[in-house]
């Protein structure tokens, strides 16, 4: 069968457990989730030292695996058996007929980061059938503000809307890192119960007022002024305000603004869901539809082709030697102009 993160672990909560598990996917962050439950809940801690083994896939063959898995646990009803960096372990067929008759007093736990199995396989067919695969997906970007809320939820705290923007722009999509952030936090907030953009910027190092979201909601404006302040700070700290990192979140917010226009919707609850917004983010619904009302279908496709030159020329493309800042003035200048 298939399951989520959150479904593997609340039937672990409740011992309800499989013979097998393949946890795979390019997002490691859930596959770390649901092991890390295993390896420190699935067994009470007296049971562990007897039933509970973790092997590496660089270091471990099928046959070592599948002699393991066939034992019996040792004053417990279950033994567990991890297998951490499954990605790297060789020879997979041998663990075919395993896969097709496991032992039901184990549980085999399958880690296969940073790619997706082939469920074309006889094996991984066989775990669909036995056990329960998860597939950890990369959660795209109108998805990383829920990750951030629903996080800080877990933790009983709040968080204002635009303190979750700053993460999100700032992070991007390495969510172990934002998991790793809000902790931090959530140190430092000495009792209270909300996070606000000054304790981001205080603690992550994000300035509130220079940062990629603050950038594009003046371009949005076209104000002229506060675009170019927040420029000069991006040329002053470049190894804080990547180039690329800019041109990525510009990127995204012409798509959106182009997207936007395309479709022709005006009601803002369809806005909110065709951009992936929440409803009730009136800062950023405004943006949006202001950068609708001053950049036409032409100024757009414009745009899009500076931003394409310029990404070119931060990679040496027809161009040697100019800074990142000097590009990125002459960028904004261009947009604005």
């Amino acid at each position: 069968m298939n399951q989520s993160h959150t479904e593997i672990i609340s039937d672990l909560e409740k011992k309800i457990f499989h013979p097998l598990y393949l946890l795979e996917g390019e997002e490691p962050y859930f596959i770390d989730a649901v092991s890390d439950f295993i390896e420190h809940h699935a067994l009470p801690e007296a049971e562990r030292s007897f039933n509970q083994t973790i092997l590496y896939g660089k270091e471990t063959n099928a046959l070592d695996i599948r002699t393991r898995a066939m034992n019996y646990p040792m004053f417990s009803n279950y033994q567990i058996i991890l297998v951490k960096e499954a990605q790297e372990l060789k020879k997979w067929d041998d663990l075919e007929a395993y896969f097709e008759k496991p032992v039901k007093t184990t549980v085999l736990v399958l880690c296969h980061k940073h790619k997706n199995f082939d469920k074309r396989t006889k094996a991984a067919k066989s775990i669909q059938t036995n056990g329960v695969i998860m597939t950890s997906k990369k959660l795209y970007e109108n998805q990383l503000p829920s990750f951030v809320d629903e996080v800080v939820e877990k933790n009983q705290l709040k968080i204002q809307s635009r303190a979750t923007n700053l993460i999100v722009e700032y992070i991007g999509n390495d969510l172990s890192r934002i998991v790793h952030e809000l902790e931090k936090l959530k140190l430092n907030l000495k009792g209270r119960k909300e996070i606000t953009e000054d304790d981001v910027e205080l603690n992550i190092g994000i300035s509130k007022e220079y940062n990629t979201f603050e950038l594009n909601r003046a371009l949005a404006y076209k104000d002229v002024l506060r675009a170019n302040r927040i420029v000069e700070y991006f040329s002053a700290n470049p190894r804080s305000n990547p180039l690329a990192l800019t041109l990525g979140s510009l990127q995204s917010f012409f798509s959106k603004i182009f997207l936007l226009q395309q479709s022709r919707v005006n009601a803002d609850n369809e806005i909110a869901a065709l951009l992936g917004v929440n409803l009730y983010n009136r800062s950023a619904m405004d943006e949006y539809k202001s950068g609708k009302k001053n950049y036409s279908a032409e100024k757009l496709e414009s745009v899009f082709s500076l931003l394409h030159e310029y990404d070119l020329r931060s990679k040496g493309v027809n161009d040697i030697g100019t800074k990142e800042g000097a590009l990125l003035k002459e960028l904004i200048y261009k947009i604005l102009h």
